[in-house]
């Protein structure tokens, strides 16, 4: 995996592993902006040892500003929403990873990741590897993935070390992320984005791994 650039996101705190809270860039709405409520997901998944886990997607929005730099190669669009995970059982730890998959003239309704981290359209590996930061160029075809969670804490050495996701070991845990930007530039065509939650679940029987998919949404 490619070295990630830090980004200016931090997490405000992280409360015995039960939830954190983030907040990018926010914005005041200008006349044009058009708010999307969104109607979020659930998944109810059962792990290979019988475990049943349930993730959420909730309480989702954008708020679409179609053309930053008055051109339509240009924009910007703040998100919010919560993810949401509960466990319904014993399990040694689980972590929560928050993001969005954005694509230019490419459809993103199928939900598809090829790895732990970057975009899939119809199966193919599309351009792009995931990232923390929503600042994004994109051409026609193309599609990536952007975590919104930046944790700064040291490795076992003392050097500075990122997390990309938050653990809880209850039976429950969350993110919440308020006004997150996705700035996109070089698309001429439509574009669209889509909220998505990997969930890694660690047992005693080794570790599983699923995502919940949002509803992917217009861009302008």
């Amino acid at each position: 995996m490619s070295v990630i650039k830090k980004s200016a996101v931090r997490a405000a705190s992280l409360a015995a592993a039960t939830a954190a809270t983030i907040g990018l860039f926010s914005a005041g709405a200008a006349d044009a902006d058009t708010f999307i409520p969104l109607p979020g997901a659930e998944l109810h998944h059962t792990l290979p040892n019988g475990l049943q886990v349930t993730a959420r997607i909730a309480n989702e929005s954008a708020l679409i500003n179609p053309s930053m730099g008055s051109t339509p190669l240009h924009r910007n669009t703040w998100v919010s929403g919560s993810a949401q995970i509960e466990v319904h059982g014993s399990h040694k730890g689980t972590k929560i990873t928050p993001g969005y998959t954005v694509g230019c003239q490419v459809d993103i309704s199928g939900g598809s990741t090829t790895n732990g981290l970057g975009a899939s359209v119809a199966g193919e590996k599309v351009t792009g590897n995931a990232s923390t930061g929503g600042n994004l160029t994109l051409g026609p075809g193309q599609a990536t993935s952007f975590l919104l969670l930046d944790i700064e804490k040291p490795d076992v050495y003392g050097n500075e070390g990122h997390q990309f996701a938050t653990k809880f070991t209850g039976q429950s845990g969350s993110v919440t992320w308020s006004d997150s930007t996705i700035g996109l530039n070089g698309c001429a065509g439509y574009a669209q984005a889509r909220s998505f939650v990997r969930v890694e679940v660690a047992t005693d029987q080794g570790t599983s791994e699923f995502r919940v998919w949002g509803q992917p949404f217009s861009l302008g």
